[in-house]
Formats: structure tokens, C-alpha cells, sequence
């Protein structure tokens, strides 16, 4: 539950409901407690209430990047040299005014800052979603729906693949509702493969609570080609595959596209792979080392990206171009790819089984 605080300056902070846990805590813990508080961080504090570190959603997910799972403890991270060189949170007291708040996060870059009492206990919070609650996030999406889900004939015969209903209404419909809930309002699709039942079903988009408009690919030019068809945009893009049901907040992977200072960010998830068999390491014909059965850990594509407006100068002018293209592009430019790791509920329906999974889960809450 969240709630406010008031200062006697009129400053609005949000108390301590889910912003605080105890080094013991995890990163599965820390995640949780963000997702609860939304602010996009939690404060790590001792017995009375003090703050030992902050740690933000991009903290915890560069660190599963690392190699930490969801059980690894705060208190881990917290060891980390890096981490132990950082300055000290900013913090403010409740008199601070909402003025003086505002002009320590644009001077520090921050979006959230501490109110702690004299004695530096934990009161609350300020965001800058709080303290400024018409900032516009400067965020709109493409879902690219043209392709012909040859993969799950028979259903697609005469169904675009994000028109196929999972549960009671269309696979597209989820994906809108979770741009919606992110605060996203415009919304771009690019169609190819039966584009009337699409343009049918969500007309200008107004009774799903976003405003939607069209693209049409006379051929297919690929999940980044498509993206020629648009003008450029003036402010970060999120161009995600429309076969995907997630509950990633899109909010959290602009911050951290932002923190990356990327032109490109792709959300990855970790795939595990077991292997039946005692993996030997070996060094010029040596032995050195045995990993009896081990689950090797691989981040693939989730198939959702952010655009800075940049990246769209390497689009090229003509031909096909994949996301995977543009990926290797940027990177031979020397321009920043960031990857984030999804850890929210995430299946790319690709198959049969996929689709079937996706029905089950759907039915039992899990998304």
C-alpha cells in the first residue's frame, strides 16, 4: 500500500510501505518490493531504520547480468567494491521544499530522494513521478504484427497471429493492456498478413484506452525495416514482436535504456541449458578441472527493444533488416547496446506448445 507523507512545506513524500529491507533480504526480495512501491528503487537499511545502500531496478538487473540469481542477498551486492566506492544517497529532511527536491535530482540526475529524520532514519520518499505528476514519460510503441505465423498453421490460415485469443479475447489485447498500464498512449502496428482483422478489431484504438494507427508492409521488411515506413521520432521508441505475453514494466526498461545512455536496449531472458554429462576443462592436453552436470545460463532475445531516435540513422534505405541486424550494425559503429534481463513473466508464442502454455497460464493468474 502506498502512502504520503507531508512536510510542513507542503512537500508530498511517499512513507515507508515497501521502499526498505534489511541486507539479509534478496534480489528476488528487492524486485518485489519495487514492482509493490513503484518507485524504481529500495533502500537497503540497518535495525533503526538507516540507510547502507540504495538499490535500483537497473542495480538488481545488472547484477543478474553478472551472474547473481534471485536468491542472492543484498548484503553480496553490497560487497562489491564498485558498489562500496559509491557515494552515499542523497537525502533531504521533511522540511526540504518541494523546490529544492526537484533541484537535487535534475543536479544528480536522480529520480527518487530519501527523507530521513536528524537522527538519518528512513521517513519516506520523493519521486519525480510525485513531485511532478504530468511529466510525460516520452514514450510510444510499434508492435510489429505482419508476419504469417507459419509455425502455428492450422490456427493462422485465416487469423494474423496476434489475433489468435488466448483466454477469452486476443493476444494483441494483452499486449496493448500492458502498454497501457505502463503509461504508454500511442501506439503504432505494422500489419502485412490479414491486416482487416486487426484494423476490425481495434479500429482507432479508443475503446482500449490507447490511440492506434496503422502501418502496412506490401512485403515484408523485417522487424527493423519496418520501422523505415515511420518518421523518425523525437523521443525514445519501443518497438517489441507481437507474439509476446509479458508483464514487463515498460517503464523500468526506459530507465534503464536512460542509465545505459544506449542507443539501442534489448530485453533478454535467461534460458537455461542442463547438460547430463560431466564437463571437463582442460588446459594443452591437461586436465584442470571437472563441472559435474552443470545448467549453463544464456540470455536470448525477448524480442522487446528501445529506439533512441538516433538509431533510426542506421536503418539503412532499402532491403530487409531484422532487430538482430540493427543489433550487429550499431555494435560495428561502436554505438551502445544495453541488454536488459526480463525477470517478470515473459513467452514468446512461437509453437503449438507455446500457445497451449500460454492458455494454462492465463487460466491460472500467472500473467
Amino acid at each position: 500500500m502506498i502512502e504520503r507523507g507531508r512536510s510542513p512545506m507542503g512537500s508530498r513524500f511517499q512513507t515507508l510501505a515497501n521502499l526498505t529491507l534489511p541486507p539479509t533480504a534478496t534480489v528476488r526480495d528487492a524486485l518485489q518490493a519495487i514492482d509493490q512501491n513503484s518507485t524504481g528503487i529500495v533502500l537497503v537499511v540497518d535495525e533503526h531504520q538507516r540507510i547502507l545502500d540504495s538499490m535500483t531496478d537497473g542495480d538488481l538487473r545488472r547484477a543478474i547480468l553478472g551472474g547473481r540469481t534471485l536468491d542472492c542477498g543484498l548484503a553480496e551486492l553490497m560487497d562489491r567494491p564498485e558498489r562500496q566506492q559509491r557515494p552515499r544517497p542523497i537525502t533531504v529532511t521533511p522540511e526540504t521544499s518541494p523546490a529544492d527536491v526537484l533541484s537535487l535530482m535534475k543536479r544528480y540526475a536522480v529520480q527518487q530522494v530519501p527523507v530521513v529524520d536528524q537522527q538519518g532514519t528512513v521517513l519516506g520518499m520523493h519521486t519525480m513521478r510525485a513531485l511532478v505528476p504530468d511529466l510525460d514519460d516520452g514514450l510510444e510503441a510499434v508492435v510489429m504484427a505482419g508476419g504469417f505465423g507459419s509455425r502455428l498453421r492450422p490456427l493462422t490460415e485465416d487469423t494474423p497471429k496476434p489475433m489468435l485469443k488466448v483466454g477469452d479475447r486476443p493476444l494483441l489485447e494483452h499486449i496493448i493492456k500492458g502498454l497501457r498500464t505502463s503509461g504508454i498512449a500511442d501506439v503504432r502496428v505494422t500489419t502485412h498478413y490479414r491486416p482487416e482483422v486487426i484494423h476490425g478489431h481495434f479500429g482507432d484504438g479508443s475503446q482500449f484506452g490507447v490511440n492506434m494507427d496503422y502501418v502496412h508492409e506490401d512485403e515484408p521488411l523485417g522487424t527493423a525495416g519496418a520501422l523505415r515506413l515511420l518518421e523518425r521520432p523525437e523521443r525514445t521508441m519501443l518497438v517489441m514482436n507481437g507474439d509476446i505475453l509479458t508483464n514487463v514494466d515498460y517503464r523500468r526498461m526506459k530507465a534503464y535504456h536512460e542509465e545505459c545512455r544506449a542507443l539501442m536496449t534489448v530485453a533478454v531472458r535467461a534460458h537455461e541449458t542442463y547438460i547430463p554429462y560431466g564437463v571437463i576443462q582442460e588446459r594443452d592436453g591437461i586436465v584442470v578441472g571437472i563441472n559435474e552436470k552443470p545448467t549453463i545460463v544464456h540470455f536470448v532475445n525477448a524480442g522487446i527493444y528501445m529506439l533512441d531516435p538516433r538509431a533510426f540513422e542506421y536503418l539503412g534505405d532499402n532491403g530487409r533488416m531484422d532487430m538482430t541486424d540493427l543489433i550487429v550494425r550499431l555494435m560495428d559503429e561502436g554505438q551502445t547496446v544495453a541488454s536488459f534481463p526480463v525477470t517478470e513473466y515473459w513467452l514468446d508464442i512461437g509453437h503449438h506448445d507455446d500457445y497451449m502454455r500460454a492458455q494454462v497460464d492465463i487460466q491460472q493468474g500467472r500473467v
